[in-house]
């Protein structure tokens, strides 16, 4: 009765969020408390509910903390370099962008952070996207897939916590898992060109304001219109699925901000979609610098300061200096202060980046009330224990394998503590017997990690959508494909190099 019920508990919160009948915030709330109230939980759910919420609490705390640090940073001009940079590099053409984004994800997820990974590599980022009109769901896709892949380093969690339950040491784990890893980034890079030529063949090459010319080439008619700017204000909606741009009617017929690109080639001043906020018309000269921050909260003077301040944030980061919450909340403090010393000014911050903390934070601790119910009901046992009881004896001698494809589904449904505490350790039993170690396990059960962020377990994925400005379900939906065939590709690549035993010795 227990394990159908935590089935039909994810079923039915998937199908809501995925569906759109639901908001994630609301989903997140109402779905366990009824499924607890069904299974006869309600004289409990009081104490599991805020054992749930208070467990996420320090993650919270540190989401809110770290929004609001960076934030500063993007006001304050941090990342302003990095994107005129990257504007030189990738010279309007989509497929760049998003090959680019995916090779600075695997760049930062070295820290073992995603929070870090996302905030910094959105926030380096985004304004590309948004400028050329570029699908965002495109952007939270290939960020997460580069963390994934890299989220099985020694000191992002799953690798540590399998060594622990296993009683095998980290490297044994880790090092041998290298060559599949390479082979997983370059998949992940390859995901990042296929989807950077789509938005090319959609969007054409063009040339941002620092530009000569705008040049945009089509291979077949666009039936949208795209805004060049974000900043450019048109009536319209986002579609949450494609990440694309339909303007309303109304909109669609004014002249001067928007641009209807057609079959073949149109090359157009630069200060046609380059005014600062313009109709469009003017008459060209300078261009202001492109960046993230605005004139007003700019602080180029302070830029060496900003990037020592970040560099030694990240630093004690992985030292583990400190607990993260206190870490940024430390920082946070003094950015604020050093970039924007008055009373006033500071509110005014606080209040600017209010809007983009509230949906993550709020979304965290909802997950805690998830979270707490469906440990507290004893719903993740129930469901460990029904899977492993369904492994047929044939299927002993490959349980290394099993281990690998089980890895998927579980690391998503349940979190990474019930998963590498409760469930590898009686797989690793298991697999003892045909001559399996315990190492070759543990490598198998981190195979899952790429579609283990898309779970609406983990809290760093709400800042990700948050800040991409997608909905979470959309990109389940867009994402859950391309991690699924990250992890295949894993776990191929580990068989290959003989790290991951396709049948046993003892069989």
């Amino acid at each position: 009765m227990l394990t159908i019920l935590a089935y039909s508990m994810i079923v039915v919160f998937m199908f809501l969020i995925m569906t759109k009948r639901l908001p994630a915030l609301v989903a997140l709330i109402v779905v366990p408390i009824a499924f607890g109230l069904i299974g006869g939980f309600g004289a409990g759910l009081g104490p599991m509910m805020l054992e749930g919420i208070r467990s996420l609490a320090p993650t919270g705390v540190m989401l809110m903390f770290a929004i609001l640090y960076f934030g500063i940073m993007i006001d304050a001009g941090l990342f302003d370099p990095i994107v005129r940079v990257i504007l030189k590099l990738v010279q309007g053409d989509p497929m760049k962008i998003v090959v680019g984004t995916a090779a600075l994800a695997m760049f930062i997820s070295l820290d073992g952070d995603g929070a870090t990974t996302y905030m910094i590599t959105v926030s380096a980022m985004l304004p590309l996207y948004m400028r050329l009109g570029m699908s965002r769901l495109v952007m939270a896709c290939v960020i997460m897939l580069a963390g994934g892949v890299f989220n099985i380093l020694p000191w992002g969690g799953p690798t540590a916590r399998a060594a622990t339950a296993l009683g095998v040491d980290v490297s044994d784990i880790f090092v041998p898992m290298i060559p599949a890893m390479a082979v997983t980034a370059v998949w992940v890079l390859f995901v990042a060109y296929m989807l950077g030529m789509k938005e090319r063949k959609r969007l054409g090459t063009v040339s941002l304001p620092g530009q000569a010319k705008a040049e945009v080439r089509k291979a077949a008619p666009a039936p949208v219109l795209q805004p060049a700017f974000n900043e450019l204000a048109v009536a319209g909606s986002m579609n949450g699925t494609t990440g694309q741009w339909s303007p309303a009617l109304a909109a669609a017929t004014r002249e001067g901000n928007v641009h209807a690109f057609s079959a073949g080639r149109i090359d157009t001043d630069a200060s046609a979609i380059g005014g600062s906020g313009g109709s469009g018309n003017s008459g060209g000269g300078d261009e202001p610098p492109v960046g993230v921050s605005s004139l007003d909260t700019a602080r180029p003077k302070l830029i060496w300061v900003n990037f020592l301040l970040t560099v030694a944030l990240l630093v004690l980061l992985v030292l583990g200096a400190l607990p993260l919450p206190v870490l940024f909340m430390i920082f946070f403090a003094i950015a604020i202060t050093v970039n924007y010393p008055g009373l006033e000014a500071q509110k005014a911050r606080i209040e600017a980046h209010a809007a983009n903390v509230l949906p993550v934070v709020s979304l965290i601790f909802a997950a805690g009330i998830f979270v707490g119910i469906l440990q507290g009901t004893k719903m993740v046992d129930a469901i460990a224990l029904s899977v492993i009881a369904a492994v047929p004896d044939w299927m002993g001698p490959y349980m290394a394998i099993v281990t690998g494809l089980l890895s998927i589904p579980f690391t998503f449904f349940i979190s990474n503590d019930a998963f590498y505490f409760g469930v590898v350790p009686v797989l690793a039993k298991a697999a003892e017997v045909y001559g399996i170690t315990a190492a070759e396990i543990g490598r198998a059960s981190v195979i899952g990690q790429p579609v283990h962020l898309l779970s609406p377990l983990v809290a760093s994925t709400y800042l990700l959508v948050g800040m991409c400005k997608v909905e979470f379900g959309d990109h389940q939906r867009y994402t859950l494909i391309w991690s699924i065939s990250a992890s295949l590709v894993m776990l191929v690549a580990a068989v290959i190099f003989g790290v991951v035993p396709l049948m046993g010795s003892g069989a």
